[in-house]
């Protein structure tokens, strides 16, 4: 057995019992339905020629009342296996969605920078509806299929031997033409999966850049690629929908090809006398049970084909194995002054690719304020990602008070570091809710006091419901300065020793610019702070500014040192403000 298949069963364990008690009902159901013709059998072959109609009448009436009784059976045993049997493989898709979507938590930014968010959703839904459904039908219908098959395989061999030997005939050739099938299937559902991904990676993509689209007003682009998506998708189904109705209307032939056979089978023996009227009528009821388990095998084929191809694609996602991760003895940062430091750190996003830069030494010292400039690409936001370990660095050392920040659990080294970025991001929700997420236990007075110390909260209580305004998703209710206090805010809750200012107010006008800048300063005092900015201004009073170049650090100074040095930061800020200095 595999490694993929023994992942696929390890699902089932934790409800061993309820899929045990499903497939006894499923058992039941398939017996029960294997007795019915033999007591049509018994009726028409024994109790009709060998009675009287009124001794004949009272048995019948206790056989009917024996079927009702068989019915209630049936009955009970069929509501268990759909409703029951459907909640086993709720509770499956359950866990495996968690799984997956913590498993999504794990994966770097690596992995995400090369996947489109759609192709993800549809991992962790459409494909794993299919995979549910194949978890609870694929082995009730295969015992189902199998003790219908065999029963009504023993039964019609005992009534007559020949005439079932003319049924099995076609059979071989049914389970051959689904062989044929079952590869054109599994590459058409596939096909599928990947179309609907694509689908809602255009769709994800579209509705998260919708005011882009009607700024430009490229509606109509937007709509003639998603109809080329669309086509492509629709495509697909043509070629799987021709598959399908190969099987079923293939089906349909060989359950007509077979009744002919045994109504013209039967005719010549009954005018033979080798086997007479009451046979043939259960001869034939027990065609259509006979038939009837072929056809859930070819309907499983189709499903374990669908399920599969959908377990397939959300497995691939569980082996891809989180390249940032603690080692085993990995230590709590704990009581940090904020000391960081970087030696001899180069980076490259992968091997194919260049270093990003490398020989990067650089000592922050606890508590200081330092300012990241340069051109844009050469790779301030990357070199301050590195020290939460958004990336892992290629070559050299990163330490925190000393310590290497891969010795030390993630948790803990992410929870020491906060981080203000340019592009800021709002969960749909409550403004109490977003500010909140720096501190999942925080109270309410300390969500106030951290929207007080962004200044913040004066623009909250305008808002129609205060801390509890529900403010959009990704926070499009509010303006770019309100959004950037909030999420600042956010940090001075979590209260970190270690702050990172990524470009944070590079989109904001004058004003907004003026008081968010009060806020990132007063947040950063008495913390090491790294700021990462294009406007030069916001960084005058940095204690140090360190200029960066594709090929490392080329300079470091405050601002009056670094203009009167007259090199690269004295160019790029006489580039933004020419001679106002």
């Amino acid at each position: 057995m595999d490694k993929k298949t023994k992942k696929f069963l390890s699902y089932y364990k934790p409800y061993l019992g309820l899929f045990i008690a499903d497939m006894f009902f499923s058992l039941l159901a398939s017996v029960v339905s294997l007795i019915y013709p033999m007591i049509v059998r018994h009726i028409t072959n024994n109790i009709l020629l060998r009675y009287d109609i009124s001794e004949a009448v009272p048995i019948i009436v206790k056989l009917l009342f024996a079927m009702l009784g068989l019915a209630a059976v049936e009955f009970i045993s069929t509501f268990f296996t759909s409703y029951k049997g459907h909640i086993m493989g709720a509770k499956i898709e359950y866990d495996m969605r968690n799984e997956i979507f913590e498993h999504f938590q794990k994966l770097s930014f690596k992995f995400y920078d090369e996947q489109k968010t759609g192709q993800l959703m549809s991992r962790i839904t459409n494909d794993l509806f299919d995979v549910t459904e194949l978890c609870h039908h694929g082995p009730e219908d295969i015992i189902i299929s199998t003790i219908k098959f065999v029963g009504a395989f023993i039964i019609l061999i005992r009534i007559n031997l020949p005439l079932t030997l003319i049924v099995f005939a076609f059979l071989p050739l049914m389970f051959i033409f689904a062989v044929f099938m079952r590869g054109k299937m599994r590459r058409a559902f596939r096909r599928n999966r990947e179309r609907i991904a694509d689908i809602n990676a255009q769709i994800e993509d579209n509705l998260s850049g919708i005011r882009v689209v009607k700024s430009f007003a490229n509606e109509s682009v937007e709509m003639q690629k998603f109809k080329e998506g669309n086509l492509k998708f629709v495509d697909s189904k043509k070629n799987s929908y021709w598959n399908m109705a190969s099987f079923h209307s293939g089906l349909t032939l060989f359950t007509a090809l077979i009744n002919i056979a045994v109504i013209a089978g039967g005719g010549l023996f009954i005018a033979n006398n080798i086997i007479n009227v009451g046979d043939l009528l259960t001869f034939l009821l027990y065609i259509n049970l006979l038939v009837d388990p072929v056809k859930k095998l070819i309907n499983f084929t189709e499903q374990f084909q669908n399920g599969m191809s959908g377990f397939s694609r959300f497995y691939e996602i569980l082996e891809i194995e989180p390249d940032i991760v603690d080692k085993p003895d990995a230590i709590e940062l704990k009581d940090i002054k904020g000391e960081i430091e970087f030696k001899n750190v180069s980076f490259k996003y992968n091997e194919e690719s260049g270093d990003v830069f490398k020989n990067i030494n650089l000592k922050v010292e606890a508590g200081e304020y330092i300012a990241l400039v340069g051109s844009s690409g050469v790779g301030k936001t990357t070199m301050c990602s590195l020290i939460p370990r958004f990336y892992e660095v290629s070559d050299g050392v990163i330490t925190i008070d000393g310590i290497d920040i891969r010795d030390v659990k993630l948790k803990s080294l992410r929870k020491n570091i906060g981080i203000v970025q340019q592009d800021v991001y709002l969960f749909a929700g409550t403004v109490m809710d977003n500010i909140r997420y720096g501190k999942a236990d925080a109270t309410d007075e300390e969500v106030i006091q951290a929207a007080k110390n962004a200044n913040a909260h004066d623009f909250i209580m305008e808002l129609p419901n205060g801390y509890y305004t529900d403010i959009g998703q990704r926070g499009v209710k509010l303006s770019g300065g309100q959004k950037q206090r909030i999420s600042i805010a956010r940090v001075f809750l979590k209260n970190p020793p270690i702050l990172i200012f990524d470009e944070a107010t590079s989109a904001l006008d004058n004003e907004s610019e003026k008081v968010v800048q009060d806020s990132l300063e007063k947040l950063a005092k008495n913390r090491t702070t790294i700021v990462i900015a294009h406007r030069l201004s916001t960084i005058k009073n940095a204690k140090r500014i360190i200029v960066l170049t594709e090929d490392g650090i080329k300079e470091t100074g405050t601002h009056d040192e670094l203009l009167a040095l007259n090199g690269i930061y004295a160019g790029l800020y006489k580039l933004a403000y020419g001679d106002e200095e």
